[in-house]
């Protein structure tokens, strides 16, 4: 007894045997079978004749059970395989397809990469819940008119290392990071060192869209006090003052979803960067940085979108004005008669001042630079107090004195009058005062 194949047929396989064994059984005519199957008549009749010879055979698609001539071949399966789960673990699909290309020549699409990784078991490294809808903000027209900034607290170094703050900013008309840092914290430092790489490799943005940390907003609920109400405006905090000073504007967002540019920035690069991070051997935060760096370059390449305007809008510095000496910490200080100022507990002797005037009594501001170095300015000078130190530094705004900051900064900027010569009436020895004690001692104590 011969012995035939099971032959397993799909859906639409079944459903043109059902039509064409109607019209061998006169059921059906072959137009009428044409416009039931969607087809022509020629190819039904094409149909027919290899029914009628191969039975249901005819209705199974030619290329079943051949491999097809695209296939990746095994060795290749293999090789991705192993090299995403060691080299590049952790590598999403689209980002290990665009590493193999770039250092291994193997050039795969993305949903290539995909579908090895699961016929291999391999687990997803990142899930996607289902967004919800909210209505987009359309880009600024031209690059340097917002940036948004923001700090993104996350276990970069996956216990390596201390639990780090990524501090970045990203151009809303491009989408590019003009600058990023590793901080141990989300502070002003940070902010600072973003500012200076965005003026030094772009300039400055016309205005910054960040949240209401208290890095830019102080106490935020408080009733203004009745010094700020006279003088119209609220304390600002250091970075705030610093982009009063470079002429930045500031913009609140009141919900992360505002700056939805960036936090997606940040979702991207706790996927990528954090297994460049990884792949690195990253362990400290000086390392952390070093990877950075060199992924900021490969990340703009890859997500930057043209600007619908292209003539830039940043802007350069004002004039007198630097990264130097603006996005650093300014605290007032008043100077004591011999020529010092109080810093840390410890006086500082003031250089001589360029007109060959005293310091005494003096309003001035002392700049903490971002490398650790102590400046003073006054009318416009600025003096070097102290070198930076050799190692890397942590810096954090302090407290300010009691006295305003712009009542001191107003002094440090004028000019201050002659004292005036001394008279005969008031360079005379002994004091004239009708209350000192020894005036009213006679007054009580009968001579």
């Amino acid at each position: 007894m011969e012995t035939r194949e099971a032959i397993t047929l799909n859906t639409h396989a079944q459903r043109r045997l059902l039509v064409l064994t109607h019209v061998l059984a006169g059921e059906l005519d072959g137009r009428a079978a044409a416009e039931i199957l969607g087809l022509s008549g020629r190819q039904v009749r094409r149909l027919l004749d290899r029914y009628r010879g191969d039975g249901a055979a005819a209705f199974i698609h030619g290329n079943r059970g051949r491999a097809p001539a695209n296939r990746v071949e095994a060795t290749t399966r293999a090789r991705v395989v192993e090299l995403a789960t060691t080299t590049y673990a952790g590598f999403n699909p689209v980002h290990l397809a665009e590493t193999l290309a770039e250092e291994q020549g193997l050039v795969l699409s993305a949903r290539t990469v995909r579908r090895v990784l699961v016929a291999a078991g391999v687990p997803q490294t990142r899930t996607r819940r289902p967004r919800k809808h909210r209505s987009r903000r359309e880009r600024m027209p031209r690059a340097g008119m917002l940036l948004q900034v923001d700090g993104s607290r996350h276990d970069w170094l996956e216990g390596r290392g201390p639990m780090l703050t990524l501090v970045g900013g990203i151009d809303d008309a491009t989408g590019i990071f003009t600058g990023a840092t590793f901080r141990l914290a989300e502070d002003a430092a940070g902010y600072f060192t973003v500012l200076t790489q965005t003026a030094a490799a772009h300039g400055l943005p016309v205005a910054l869209y960040s949240d209401q940390h208290g890095i830019f907003v102080k106490d935020p609920a408080r009733p203004p006090s009745l010094a700020e109400q006279l003088a119209g405006k609220r304390a600002m905090t250091q970075v705030r003052r610093a982009l009063e000073e470079a002429g930045v504007g500031w913009i609140g967002a009141t919900s992360a979803q505002a700056k939805g540019r960036i936090e997606r920035g940040w979702g991207t690069a706790q996927d990528r960067l954090r297994s460049e991070l990884r792949r690195a051997g990253a362990a400290t935060i000086e390392e952390a940085n070093a990877v950075l760096a060199r992924y900021l370059v490969r990340h703009n390449e890859r997500f930057a979108v043209p600007a619908a305007d292209p003539t830039p809008a940043w802007q350069a510095w004002p004039d007198g004005r630097t990264a130097e000496t603006v996005f650093s910490f300014h605290y007032p200080r008043r100077v004591a008669r011999d020529a010092t100022i109080s810093w840390e507990g410890q006086a500082l002797a003031l250089p001589a001042r360029a007109d060959g005037r005293s310091w005494a009594g003096a309003g001035v501001i002392v700049e903490e630079r971002l490398d650790g170095s102590l400046w003073v300015s006054h009318a416009g000078t600025a003096y070097r107090l102290t070198d930076a130190p050799p190692g890397p530094v942590t810096l954090r705004a302090r407290h300010l004195r009691r006295e305003p900051l712009a009542d001191l900064a107003a002094a440090s900027t004028r000019r201050e009058p002659v004292p005036p010569l001394p008279s005969a009436a008031t360079s005379s020895h002994g004091n004239h005062d009708p209350n000192h004690p020894w005036r009213r001692y006679a007054a009580v104590r009968p001579r």
